[in-house]
């Protein structure tokens, strides 16, 4: 008796052991995501990743390398660099405001919102994690090192239904994200291949001349600043002669046409024009039909930035900037272009569709 009792004493103490190590559920894991969210928004919270993003909107996918800071309280720092154009845009929120800067060109843009709170971004882990723990009826899944969710997507665009997230069972990094449409199709894929919690970041990290100096410019200089319509800005510390020699255009010559590979069914181009004696090349067209729109073209002068309160935009491959009411317009910059779309009647979604198919093209 004695035997049995002392064999079935160990059974049941390696069985106390198995079931301590055991694999870990959902509701314990979305309880250890609450706690990481938490260290987040601590006073030390922070974390940097790299890894490649890969576009599935047009024609053929369109690959990016990305790498993202992040650092307590609202302090962020996106680089995209387009693997084909060989072009890097960095996204850049700090105290001052939030900046998309493309260095090699000396432009930047800027623009008065409360991104990324107003809209998810799928290379951020505080989006991944926002979805995982808002979505009640989430799916779990443990696929050997990672644990991995199925949940809804909640980004600005329509189109984008569920997402599928993969985090490291060691400390819940982000390892990869697909984020699918209706129909099931993957339309937007990142893959971590690096990503540390608990980063020391410089002082001026997330300074913007450092920067718009990343990229070995010689010098970066005050900004000009132009109104919603366009417009420069004069001060009278700098006066117009000042405004005149310092933010002088740099002649890069004209870039033709550049037309959308994606148009909304029942909608045509109606006419495009050249605007003429412009100095920044600039071009007009026009749509008509089911929706009525125009799309600006433009090369806008070195160093410009733009004011205007606006709502964040993630077009994937940069940010937008979307502002108006009763008649909007979504303004981005891509290889040194700026573009515009202006409509009273056309979705937003639609507009992303068009500006993710406009940054395919190539001037005619």
């Amino acid at each position: 008796m004695r035997r049995i009792s002392w064999v079935l004493a160990v059974v049941l103490c390696v069985t106390v052991v198995l079931a301590g190590c055991g694999k870990k559920d959902a509701s314990a894991v979305v309880k250890d995501l609450n706690d990481v969210s938490d260290k987040l928004e601590s006073k030390t919270g922070s974390y940097q990743g790299s890894g490649t993003m890969t576009l599935y909107t047009g024609e053929s996918p369109q690959e990016y390398q990305v790498e993202v800071w992040y650092q307590n309280p609202s302090y962020y720092r996106i680089s995209l660099k387009n693997a084909q154009k060989n072009v890097t845009q960095i996204v850049l929120r700090n105290d001052d405001g939030v900046f998309v800067l493309t260095p090699s060109l000396n432009k930047s843009f800027r623009f008065q919102s409360d991104w990324p709170e107003n809209q998810g971004q799928v290379y951020l882990y505080q989006t991944l994690l926002r979805g995982i723990l808002s979505d009640n009826s989430r799916q779990f899944a443990d696929d050997k090192e990672s644990y991995v969710f199925e949940v809804a997507a909640n980004y600005h665009s329509q189109s984008l239904v569920r997402q599928k997230i993969w985090l490291s069972k060691d400390n819940y990094e982000p390892k990869q994200v697909q984020v699918s449409d209706s129909e099931a199709r993957v339309i937007v894929e990142v893959k971590f291949n690096e990503f540390n919690f608990d980063t020391k970041f410089e002082k001026d990290s997330f300074d913007m001349q450092r920067n718009m100096t990343a990229l070995n410019n010689s010098s970066v200089g005050a900004l000009a600043e132009v109104d919603e319509n366009g417009n420069l800005i004069v001060t009278e510390e700098q006066g117009v002669e000042g405004v005149t020699q310092e933010f002088v255009m740099k002649e890069l010559g004209g870039f033709g046409t550049i037309e959308p590979g994606y148009l909304p069914t029942g909608v045509k181009l109606k006419d495009a024009n050249q605007v003429a004696d412009s100095k920044d090349h600039s071009v007009l067209l026009r749509y008509d039909g089911a929706y009525q729109f125009t799309i600006i073209e433009a090369r806008p002068a070195d160093r410009v930035t733009s004011l205007a309160p606006a709502t964040g935009i993630d077009l994937g491959f940069t940010m937008g900037a979307l502002t108006g009411d009763e008649q909007q317009t979504l303004t981005w910059m891509d290889n040194g272009i700026e573009f515009r779309i202006t409509s009273a009647n056309l979705p937003v979604s639609e507009m992303m569709h068009i500006a993710a198919s406009l940054q395919e093209q190539s001037g005619k």
